[in-house]
């Protein structure tokens, strides 16, 4: 740990640090997350894949790993850059070091750069495609490669996260405050859950509020799914363009109207287009654990977590859909529904891990859609 490390950018900036986890190689979207905490959920949520992440805090890993923070089986970043390192975790919970879980996992870090400066270049040039290394420390070598590595636009990430087969998942909240936000109920409605690349708090939250889950993989035919004769349908976040996932938009479209429909983050988007909406993609995304929103309904602002690079184009928006939720930083739409269809979709996490838990109440009005 503390080798020689480079981050070089397409525009032709290079960064020098020092590096921890794996070594080797890897190129990626370079983005940033502003969360303080959660460290683990980020670098564990399939959302991410495809993207180099930059951590804002400036101390990560002073609480370690463990088994139960995790989002999916394995890290799913490209490469993880952080101002410093902690390298001696202090909590009862952790059960080894944030570099030996990247180590095992074959994760790049890179530790020991300006951060700031970083986020301040993404958030002014917009987010750009990078490379990490720990073997090629040539300059120009390496923003040549930035430059000619594919970007996110037009890539089907979804294909790289999504389960081979169905399977079932029964499995709620373990920790007594978590289940204070959704108390537990016995099984009363079936879902079919497309996995984009889901999060499996999203599940948990699920099966808390009595549903029974069967996922699916994010490539299931309309058939498919309505052949598990569901009570409701929901459709998972996940990483990369939505334009390019054109096999879901498809199946969406077909299941308008049979079942109700929740969507959360990719699946908001994948949602709004195939209901006739546009996506775009943002400047340098909504990442971290503090986004405020307005709900329309309430007029009251919820706090919220978001890992997103895309969203549905509110001007746009057909007449069928009514927005819900607007991002108060920027304006941008984050919830919506159908005025005639069983369906609503949020840009952001309700199932809040890690992050706040404002939006919990989303998982009880989807189960109340199918009652």
């Amino acid at each position: 740990m503390g080798d020689l490390a480079k981050l070089a950018l397409e525009d032709g900036t290079v960064y020098t640090g020092r590096s921890f986890g794996a070594r080797g190689e890897t190129f990626g979207e370079v983005v940033f997350n502003t969360s303080m905490t959660g460290y683990q959920e980020v670098l564990t949520d399939p959302s991410y894949k495809g993207q180099i992440v930059t951590m804002t805090y400036p101390l990560i890993g002073n609480y370690g790993t463990n088994a139960e923070d995790a989002e999916s089986s394995r890290p799913q970043v490209e490469g993880f850059i952080v101002r410093e390192l902690s390298r001696i975790p202090s909590n009862f919970r952790s059960s080894g070091s944030l570099h030996d879980y990247l180590e095992r996992h074959n994760v790049i870090g890179l530790e020991g750069i300006d951060t700031r400066a970083l986020v301040r270049r993404l958030r002014v040039r917009g987010t750009m495609t990078g490379i990490l290394s720990t073997s090629d420390l040539d300059d120009v070598s390496l923003v040549r490669k930035a430059r000619t590595c594919p970007g996110i636009l037009g890539r089907d990430l979804v294909r790289e996260v999504v389960p081979e087969k169905a399977y079932c998942w029964d499995q709620g909240f373990k920790t007594a405050f978590d289940s204070l936000l959704l108390p537990g109920r016995p099984p009363t409605h079936h879902v079919v859950a497309f996995d984009c690349g889901m999060k499996w708090n999203i599940l948990r939250c699920l099966v808390q509020v009595g549903c029974r889950v069967t996922v699916v993989p994010g490539t299931a035919t309309a058939e498919q799914v309505l052949s598990y004769r569901p009570d409701g349908i929901f459709v998972s976040n996940g990483p990369g363009d939505p334009s390019a996932v054109s096999y879901a938009i498809d199946t969406l479209h077909d299941l308008v109207g049979k079942k109700p429909i929740f969507g959360i983050c990719l699946g908001h988007q994948l949602l709004g287009l195939a209901l006739g909406a546009r996506t775009f993609k943002l400047k340098f995304g909504h990442r971290g654990a503090n986004q405020p929103v307005l709900q329309h309904r309430t007029q009251r602002v919820e706090i919220t977590t978001q890992n997103h690079g895309f969203a549905v184009d509110l001007e746009n928006l057909p007449h069928d859909l009514e927005p819900t939720h607007i991002n108060l930083n920027d304006g941008t739409l984050e919830g919506m529904r159908h005025k005639r269809w069983p369906i609503f979709s949020v840009q952001y996490h309700p199932e809040a891990s890690a992050g706040p838990h404002d939006s919990c109440y989303l998982f009880e009005e989807f189960q109340k859609l199918m009652a």
